[in-house]
């Protein structure tokens, strides 16, 4: 008998993350640091195990390092499997070409070989940007029912926003007659979430299709769907009405970090029902000292607290010194601020040294937007950062 899954996951992770800056100059956008405890790739993958998919291939391309090593053998998302689990599926060099991923629609293709050993009856295709949580094998059901050739998540967006997305227009039944790429004058609120279930056979068929296309931009948004929808197929919308943040900006980052906050947060990653898994770093609990001040925050183990900390994420192993402020930030893991120094409305990435007196960013009143300062750098003592600065090297007294 062939062993077989009913579902494989096709997780797309080599994104540059160019709108994040500073942020991902060295690592991939999935492994961007979130909420303290997690990085963002762990919010898929958990999706995945908590939906019963256990297969995903994982396809990486720019700066793939600390993700490979963060996802390891995937035990922290139980997918250690034998047959199955997940797998890092990066660029390679085949006997007649080698190609880095062209687009969407490439990087799957080259990866046909990889979906055709499990046989599977569908396959997911999921971004490695997004936080939410969502039970994928609901959607997968809803598509064999409705006898689809390839079903589309869908979130209601404010029309204000809706020419920033891939926009669907559907009858009543939910059926896709039209699909409109960042249309000017969308003509309904519909948005594309970016996830997407394939029959495997209708998927393999449109992508050597594709592949053969010399004009083709290798795009599932610009090109493939497109194509199967003129071509007859039966395209259908999965609406989903959860929590759903795209964290390609600096600005969504900030704003899916903050959601995490108070006693009713907009989104709840501590919810036990649906659990989001972590590959968490060992460290002894957060130490919170004598005249210290913590206010609507999450504080993370490893943390020393010797300031005020107020609606900020501290990753773990963030030390606050005496005198220092962090207000309304987010302080990825291994960073030290020093006496005195004040941080407000900024995103410190990891290992990063604020020096006594410093400050960085500035109060949202004044409207400058997130400071960021990037992994590894130095804010020496006294330098000002202010408000909307990207900050990717060292900084000494004086400059700004």
């Amino acid at each position: 008998m062939i062993r077989k899954k009913k579902c494989v996951a096709m997780l797309l992770a080599g994104g540059q993350g160019s709108r994040l800056y500073a942020l991902t100059t060295n690592i991939a956008k999935p492994a961007v640091s979130f909420g303290g405890k997690y990085r963002i790739i762990d919010f898929p993958l958990s999706n995945c195990i908590n939906s019963g998919i256990d297969t995903v291939g994982v396809l990486t391309q720019y700066q793939p390092l600390i993700l490979n090593n963060y996802i390891g053998n995937g035990q922290p998302w139980d997918m250690d499997r034998n047959f199955g689990g997940v797998h890092i599926l990066p660029p390679y060099q085949g006997k007649n070409s080698s190609d880095w991923y062209k687009g969407t629609a490439n990087a799957i293709y080259q990866n046909l070989r990889f979906i055709k050993q499990y046989n599977p009856d569908y396959v997911l295709i999921l971004s490695g940007d997004h936080i939410y949580k969502m039970n994928y094998s609901l959607m997968v059901n809803f598509h064999k029912l409705s006898g689809a050739d390839c079903t589309i998540a869908a979130i209601d967006v404010p029309i204000e926003e809706a020419s920033r997305f891939g926009i669907l227009n559907t009858r009543e039944d939910g059926s896709i007659y039209e699909f409109e790429e960042k249309p000017k004058k969308p003509k309904s609120t519909l948005a594309s979430m970016g996830i997407y279930v394939f029959s495997t056979d209708k998927l393999c068929k449109y992508l050597e299709e594709d592949n053969a296309d010399a004009q083709s931009s290798n795009d599932f948004g610009k090109n493939v769907l497109p194509k199967m929808l003129n071509a007859g197929e039966k395209m259908m919308a999965y609406k989903f009405d959860g929590y759903w943040k795209d964290v390609g900006t600096i600005d969504s980052l900030f704003e899916a970090n903050m959601d995490l906050l108070g006693d009713n947060p907009k989104f709840d990653v501590g919810d036990s029902s649906w659990k989001i898994q972590s590959r968490s770093p060992l460290a002894p609990p957060q130490y919170i000292g004598e005249g210290a001040k913590t206010d609507n925050s999450i504080i993370m183990s490893g943390c020393e607290i010797f300031g005020t900390v107020e609606n900020s994420v501290l990753a773990s192993d963030v030390v606050v010194k005496k005198g220092a402020v962090v207000k309304n930030s987010i302080i990825m893991g291994d960073c030290t601020i020093e006496e005195d120094a004040v941080i407000e409305y900024s995103i410190l990435d990891e290992n990063v040294d604020i020096g006594k007196g410093a400050s960085v960013g500035c109060a949202k009143s004044e409207g400058k937007g997130i400071a960021v300062i990037g992994r590894n750098v130095k804010v020496g003592a006294g330098a000002k950062v202010e408000g909307c600065k990207i900050i990717d090297q060292d900084l000494v007294k004086g400059e700004n």
